[in-house]
């Protein structure tokens, strides 16, 4: 069986031309290289846009998609699978420009969602892989969140654990999931689009956690979103994960919802001992968030699955 023929993948990148090189020589060595890689070019200022056109020349498995303007990693995936939805790959490979995966990573998600369906009769809405930092410790930023009964089907011939959510770095999604529950949100721009669009597709079925497909996230330091290192550097992205967060909880919990993820930033910020500046424009993007509902955009039904 081929199980390379409706495989796309789907990498978002910006200004990250060296990275990028990195995760396309990555791909190419892969034991299941997806007949077409689309590559996102989120209107990149340095050499990506020509080296791109030249990788596509050399080998047409590689599409160079450039977007008129910025429009966030959160736009990009959107546009990304748009795109290969509509060239109607059966799974779509989501990650980042700066993610390298393992030779196997990609084979061993496919077989994963295809081994579990097969033995369990449920059908997996995606599969995620274990995503290392440089040293080789967990990435905190991408570390899946489980289900209650995550360990439900383990066993060394089975190594699946479920999974409510997860990061758009290393993880495949069947086509049925986006023909069922659309695309990511491209308003979101960045942080929290990743989790709002797994947390709606798992309301099908949980996703699997796959550990030994395994990628490499080139970030600079090891850590996770935590409200408690907001500073005047990175407020930008905390306001877009604030907004975004609020707005998932209350369109999926309502007020409650928005009401607990408040009390914890307020927490994690007083423990960092945050600026009260910077903690007024997070509680702003919050409240802000409450209002913040961009339509879930789903494909054209009559493209089919």
């Amino acid at each position: 069986m081929n199980i390379r023929s409706s495989l796309a993948a789907v990498i978002v990148t910006y200004n990250r031309l060296d990275k990028l090189k990195r995760v396309i020589a990555a791909l190419q060595t892969q034991t299941c290289l997806p007949e077409r890689v689309f590559v996102i070019d989120n209107a990149s200022t340095d050499e990506t846009g020509s080296w791109l056109t030249q990788l596509q020349q050399d080998d047409p498995r590689f599409q160079h998609v450039r977007l008129p303007e910025n429009i966030g990693g959160a736009g990009g995936f959107y546009e990304g699978a748009r795109v290969a939805y509509e060239e109607g790959y059966d799974y779509i490979w989501f990650s980042d420009d700066d993610a390298y995966p393992e030779p196997n990573a990609i084979e061993l998600l496919l077989t994963g969602i295809k081994d579990f369906e097969a033995r369990f009769t449920w059908r997996p809405s995606f599969a995620c892989s274990a995503v290392k930092w440089t040293n080789g410790d967990l990435c905190e930023m991408n570390t899946p969140s489980t289900v209650w009964d995550w360990p439900r089907f383990y066993s060394p011939e089975t190594p699946y654990f479920l999974v409510g959510s997860c990061s758009f770095v290393s993880v495949l999604v069947p086509r049925w999931a986006i023909q069922k529950h659309g695309f990511p949100i491209k308003e979101y721009f960045i942080w929290y689009d990743d989790a709002e669009y797994t947390q709606r597709i798992a309301k099908s079925y949980p996703g699997i956690y796959c550990p030994n497909s395994v990628v490499v996230h080139d970030v600079p330091e090891n850590k996770g979103v935590n409200y408690s290192l907001v500073n005047q550097a990175n407020i930008w992205k905390f306001r877009y994960g604030a907004r975004n967060e609020a707005s998932f909880r209350r369109r999926e919990q309502g007020w409650a919802g928005v009401a607990v993820f408040a009390r914890g930033v307020r927490r994690q910020m007083r423990q960092g001992n945050v600026e009260k500046s910077l903690r007024r424009e997070v509680y702003k993007a919050i409240w802000q968030g409450c209002s913040f509902n961009p339509p879930i955009v789903r494909p054209d039904p009559d493209t089919g699955v």
